[in-house]
This record gives structure tokens, sequence and C-alpha cells, in this order.
């Protein structure tokens, strides 16, 4: 019981301190470029034309190499008109692309963490994360005016939006967070009330080594692709699709560091720093699942 007791604390303390790590960088570059305009919106504005917007950083266009955004929506099958939820989306890298490209005919919901007075270091970050993001929201209304945000305080409140509403969720290596806080469950069934029968989840995560275990991908942040798959089938969903868009075969994944010795944090500093940059972002698993349109929502995955 006692090494049970001592094996938790040592994963909680070592995802707190991947939050700190995080925290200098990452809060700045949610506010970044906050009065920059986005590309004419007219009703045909294009995923490649949004990449381009001036109301994007340099620094966000650089890691287009590493994430593919355009392929990866396309994959998933994004259309202007949809209403899409974004899970947790950290500094709104990808609600850069996101809202624009659903402003005019679309509707784009985003959650963020809901007020909340705890103490706790991981909370603590979080609270601060979702500040800088509501503020950047805020601060440009001209891409992110008609962007609505979901207050969630998983896993005790995770409504996303009404329930058989929503065309497509997606998520973009936010898992491993899920699973280490306890609550993956609980998102996955969320994500499924939301959506309309028909609709699509699509998933975006750091992929492991085949046969990791669970500790395994909680200290190093990279999942099993069978075990994420099993996950979200398991709530209902149905796999509809693979795709190798965001693999990278030369991520070894057995740094120290964990998936965070990569670019963009670049954990361990100066050391060995180089040789992370030339390997680029995490190999990651892009996948897509369906709400089967044969099944009604009876409430069994309500949280």
């Amino acid at each position: 019981m006692m090494k049970k007791h001592m094996y938790r604390l040592g994963l909680f303390k070592a995802l707190t301190l991947a939050l700190l790590v995080l925290s200098s960088a990452f809060v700045p570059n949610v506010l970044a470029n906050q009065s920059r305009k986005p590309a004419n919106l007219d009703g045909t504005t294009t995923l490649q034309s949004i990449l381009s917007s001036s109301h994007r950083s340099e620094e966000n266009r650089q890691r287009d190499k590493y994430r593919h955004p355009a392929q990866t929506l396309s994959f998933f099958g994004l259309q202007p008109d949809m209403t899409v939820v974004e899970l947790w989306p950290g500094s709104g890298w990808y609600t850069e692309i996101l809202a624009p490209y659903l402003a005019v005919k679309g509707q784009l919901i985003v959650t963020n963490f809901a007020p909340n007075d705890s103490k706790i270091p991981t909370v603590v970050f979080q609270q601060k994360l979702a500040t800088a993001f509501q503020q950047k929201l805020e601060a440009n209304k001209e891409v992110f005016g008609k962007v609505k945000v979901a207050l969630i305080n998983p896993p005790q409140e995770l409504t996303l939006a009404p329930d058989n509403s929503v065309d497509m969720v997606v998520t973009f290596r936010n898992i491993h967070n899920w699973v280490s806080a306890g609550y993956a469950e609980q998102v996955y069934a969320a994500a499924y009330k939301a959506l309309k029968a028909g609709g699509i989840l699509g998933v975006e995560e750091h992929r492991a080594k085949p046969s990791i275990s669970l500790q395994e991908s909680i200290k190093t942040g990279y999942m099993s692709e069978d075990g994420v798959i099993a996950a979200v089938e398991k709530a209902g969903f149905k796999l509809v699709g693979k795709s190798e868009i965001n693999a990278n075969p030369q991520d070894t994944k057995d740094y120290p560091g964990g998936v965070w010795a990569l670019p963009p944090t670049l954990r361990q500093g100066e050391k060995d720093r180089q040789r992370f940059i030339a390997i680029g972002e995490s190999d990651r698993m892009t996948l897509k699942f369906i709400k089967p349109e044969d099944v009604v929502n009876s409430g069994k995955n309500a949280n």
C-alpha cells in the first residue's frame, strides 16, 4: 500500500514539474499577436489561406511542418459549415486556424477551465492558462469574436454542448494528460453525448512504442495507439480511419525527459538541444472515430 502511494506521489510530482516547465514559455505565447488580422472572412476562406494569414505568429507557422494542420483537419473531414468542439485548446494553436475557418458558416466551441481557487500546483497552472487563453479570445474579436466557450471543471463538469448537437469534436495531444488525471473516460463520454449520430471525433496524440505500460505512458507522455483506440471505442465510438500524416520515424521515444524533451518544450534546456531540434516534434497517431448513426444516445455514457 505504501509503495502504491509513493508511486502515485512520484507521478504527481513528475506531472507538476512538467507543467511548471511548460508555463515559463507557454503562457506568454498565448497572448502574442493579439491584434493581427486574419485572412478575409467572406465564406470562401480556405485552410491554406488561414495558415498564411498575418494573425498567426511566425513561431506558430514554423510548427506547421510538424503538425500538418491542413492535412490533419482534412483527414478528419472538417467542413466550414460544421459545429466543432475543440477540447483543451491550450494556447490556442489550433484555435487560430479553426476560428476563422468556421466563422462565417459554422461554429467553433472551445473548452476552458472554470474558475477554481484550489492551491494544487496543477490546478493553479491550469487557471493561469485559462485566464491567458480567455484574454487571447477577447483581445482579438476579429479572429475569435464568434467562438463560444464551454467552461469545464473535470471530472465533475464536462458539458461541452447540448446533446446530439455537434458535428465534430477534435483534440490534439491531450489524452496523456486526461489519463494521468484519471478522467479520460469521462471526456470521451462527454464528447459522445455532444456529437450528433454520425459525428466525428478526431484525435492526435503522442504515439508510444508497442506494449508500453500505462505507468510508463503517464511518465513519458507517449500513449499506446491500440490502448487509445480501445478506450475510445469502449465509450461507443467506432474507428473509421488512421493516418500517418503526423508520424515521425526519427522520434526514438527513449528520452529521460519523456516527450517533453522534444520541441516545442525542450525540457532539457541546452542539453542535447540541437539533437532534439533535429528530431523535431513527436511521432503521433492521427485517428478518426465516428459516433455510429444507428445508435441513439440513451444516456448510458452520461457523466
